[in-house]
């Protein structure tokens, strides 16, 4: 075998390895981020995007989906990642019964369990969307309302205050009897008025109910100007928003896991507060606010 001839050899296996090398690159950089279908979901889905479209990575969106269906679509590889709320995956996804936890308790418990299956919890954000009860500004104020405490001490001083809150809430066994035996107080079933989710938000703005059953990160309280008042006894779980990603793809992926706990840092009750009031009251299209909210962080 001649030198010329040893030389081609040697240029193909290198081109060969070269290919391997980026097409196995190439394939590490491919992120599949999933997203259920309501707003906040939408937009932590889009922001994750964009954010790590602008680290280099190949990223594919699939979002709405329903709970079930996007955890199923990370537990069997059709979605590398998503944000997922820790007592939604402590109470739906490992059948935990809710006995006052901390928000840390409820974390290290799913992240402990699902890493038994190859899925990583990252840092949780601030950002916690549970039940909670608001009332508007103006009533905290002349009323002094900050907390459940503070509403129990009302209503027990004989303060008349009409409450908002869906069919379901009114029903189930941690909703409002167990909250108002938890705080010692109780709404006389005729200040207690069942509607639609969608309208406790309107009829506490219109001042048709006193304090209206929300969840904590809507983007229609800040935009309504409510007030949420501090649970002080714990009694809601936490379900503080996390990214979720399958063990794989960090493998695959060394940075990845710095990228979205970088993201994680970020969120927190008013930013996505803020965040979902601009798509559903400014209606505002999920990218653009998804664009600007990454760009006013400086990661853009």
């Amino acid at each position: 075998m001649n030198v010329k001839h040893t030389f081609k050899i040697f240029s193909v296996l290198a081109i060969l390895l070269i290919t391997v090398f980026a097409v196995q690159t190439a394939l590490a950089a491919s992120l599949v981020v999933g997203g259920k279908g309501f707003t906040e979901q939408l937009l932590l889905a889009e922001i994750t995007g964009q954010y790590l479209t602008a680290k280099g990575y190949t990223v594919e969106l699939k979002t709405g989906m329903g709970t079930s269906l996007v955890r199923e679509a990370l537990e069997n590889k059709q979605v590398d990642l998503y944000w997922e709320y820790t007592g939604t995956a402590f109470l739906n996804f490992h059948k935990n019964k809710f006995a006052n936890q901390p928000a840390d308790e409820i974390y290290a418990a799913v992240k402990a369990k699902d890493a038994k299956i190859g899925i990583v919890w990252l840092n949780p954000s601030a950002a916690n969307n549970t039940y909670a009860l608001a009332v508007r500004q103006a009533d905290a104020e002349a009323k002094g309302l900050r907390s459940l405490e503070d509403l129990a001490a009302k209503s027990n001083a004989g303060e008349e205050l009409t409450f908002g809150c869906n069919i379901e809430f009114y029903k189930r066994d941690d909703g409002l009897k167990p909250l108002q035996k938890a705080y010692g107080f109780e709404f006389p079933r005729s200040d207690v008025k069942r509607m639609e989710t969608g309208l406790v938000y309107k009829a506490l703005k219109d001042g048709d109910v006193d304090v209206g059953l929300v969840f904590a990160t809507d983007g229609r309280i800040p935009a309504f100007d409510f007030v949420v008042l501090k649970d002080t006894k714990n009694y809601f779980p936490a379900y503080a928003i996390t990214p979720t990603v399958r063990e794989e793809t960090l493998e695959a992926n060394p940075g990845l896991a710095d990228h979205l706990n970088k993201l994680s840092a970020i969120f927190d009750d008013a930013t996505m507060s803020a965040l979902n009031a601009e798509v559903d009251v400014e209606k505002k299209s999920v990218t653009e606010v998804a664009q600007n909210f990454l760009k006013a962080k400086g990661l853009l």
